[in-house]
């Protein structure tokens, strides 16, 4: 038995997929490729009157079950990447290597944990960390952790390579594997699903990459150019001719000592504000998240204090399965998002009504076509750095559509559904709240000094 800090780890198995699938080599599409980072996601689950002497060893085995019967469908996940010997990329070797399941108990009552939507470090013991010492090769693509709490609630902690699953895919996986670990043994031979994981239009050529950027060497104005890149050049250009950012230089964005120093916090907008705050466009309908993601984009810039005339930045996800000629195949499991982008100055953003902002979050929805994504994906051919945390960047990760926190392990809905810290703590995520459907927490990553004007700006209704 090993004990971290009050959390002991019981068991840790391999789990297989209960068929064994041919071994076969998976191409990844660039959007796989931009972030091969295990992300993890914690549920918990209050104690239930109904499955109180429910025992960790019980849960542990009707998940090890359920995941091998999972896995057979969704055999990639119990794979491991590797580069490709011919063009040095990352692809996926779909090898049967297995995924990790660890059990574990800890003395902690989940009531002593505070508000389960606000980020606490303890989260991090109740996910499992592989290590493998870099060596890409031996990453498990997937891991769990079920740790049962001194009240007899529980949490399943899970990572998931992103260059396996996207959060659409991600809910989707974990949905299965609730439901074969909740569906009779009788009944499971009648569950079909329709699930894709060849990633198909997004594999790229070279000689298309090279046509592309031919074309658009010839015509910078064509409809295919890239908004999303167009605009985070000009940010990065911005910030260069900057000799010092907050108190650092610009060589010094993104380093680990400032990434660290990131406060992750979670905001609660209620259904009555967000009804309010549609209220206040008046020439057009609009959606929860678009009103929302004006919002957050004007009370963040607001927040950072930046000078009237810096170029600001809204990008946001948006999910390119339907966006492609033809549509993806239903049960599409690969990464199919990409970042839409609307640009001005701060002064713009902050004199503009939010029906012109809504206007250009929906005009920049718009643009998302067949060819912008595969131009979006072309243009990740492109040697890729790390991005700079830039104050004049917002980014939005729409969350509401996948509410993780109804995943069933067969205890009912997890009280709460809460993401760890992302590879960018930045990202701004809306969640849909357990407790009011068309309430919305926005999960976000600020500096200390940004805090208090943050939470000002956005819980104030304008």
């Amino acid at each position: 038995m090993a004990t971290n800090q009050g959390v002991s780890l019981t068991k840790t198995v391999s789990v297989y997929p209960k068929s064994l699938h041919s071994p076969t080599l998976l191409s990844l599409s660039n959007l796989d490729r931009q972030c091969p980072k295990l992300m993890y996601l914690v549920l918990f689950y209050n104690p239930s009157r109904n499955h109180h002497h429910t025992s960790v060893q019980s849960l542990f085995q009707a998940l090890k079950r359920g995941l091998e019967e999972t896995l057979s469908v969704w055999f990639p996940a119990s794979g491991r990447l590797t580069f490709n010997q011919t063009d040095g990329k990352l692809d996926l070797l779909c090898n049967n290597a297995g995924t990790v399941l660890v059990e574990a108990f800890t003395q902690v009552k989940i009531s002593e944990l505070g508000d389960l939507p606000q980020y606490n470090e303890f989260y991090e013991k109740l996910v499992f960390k592989p290590v493998f010492n870099g060596n890409i090769y031996e990453m498990p693509l997937v891991t769990a952790q079920v740790t049962r709490f001194g009240c007899g609630g529980y949490a399943v902690g899970v990572g998931s390579s992103h260059a396996l699953f996207d959060g659409l895919s991600t809910f989707t996986f974990l949905n299965a594997w609730a439901t074969k670990t909740t569906t009779r043994a009788d009944e499971r031979s009648g569950l079909r699903e329709a699930v894709v994981h060849e990633r198909g239009p997004f594999l790229v050529g070279y000689r298309q990459v090279q046509n592309q950027i031919a074309r658009l060497n010839n015509n910078p104005n064509s409809v295919t150019s890239v908004a999303a890149f167009n605009h985070l050049h000009q940010l990065i250009k911005q910030a260069a001719s900057e000799p010092m950012l907050g108190g650092c230089k610009f060589s010094e964005i993104g380093s680990s000592n400032q990434e660290s120093s990131y406060i992750l916090s979670t905001f609660h907008v209620g259904s009555a504000m967000v009804e309010s705050l549609k209220r206040k466009i008046s020439s057009h309908e609009c959606s929860s998240f678009e009103v929302m993601a004006a919002h957050l984009w004007k009370a963040r810039t607001k927040a950072m204090g930046l000078r009237k005339g810096r170029m600001v930045c809204l990008q946001f996800a948006v999910d390119a399965r339907n966006k492609m000629v033809p549509p993806l195949p239903r049960g599409f499991s690969g990464n199919a998002y990409v970042l839409a982008s609307v640009c001005c100055t701060a002064r713009e953003l902050e004199e503009a009504s939010y029906d012109s902002t809504i206007e250009k979050i929906k005009e920049a929805k718009r643009s998302i076509s067949n060819d912008y994504v595969k131009a979006y994906i072309e243009a990740l051919e492109a040697p890729q750095a790390t991005l700079p945390p830039l104050n004049e960047l917002t980014i939005v990760s729409d969350w509401t559509r996948t509410p993780f926190h109804k995943v069933d392990f067969g205890h009912g809905e997890a009280t709460y559904a809460s993401p760890l810290v992302p590879p960018l703590p930045q990202v701004a995520y809306f969640m849909q709240n357990p407790h009011e459907t068309r309430g919305i927490d926005l999960r976000i990553g600020l500096l200390p000094q940004y805090l208090q004007a943050f939470s000002h700006h956005f819980l104030t209704k304008p």
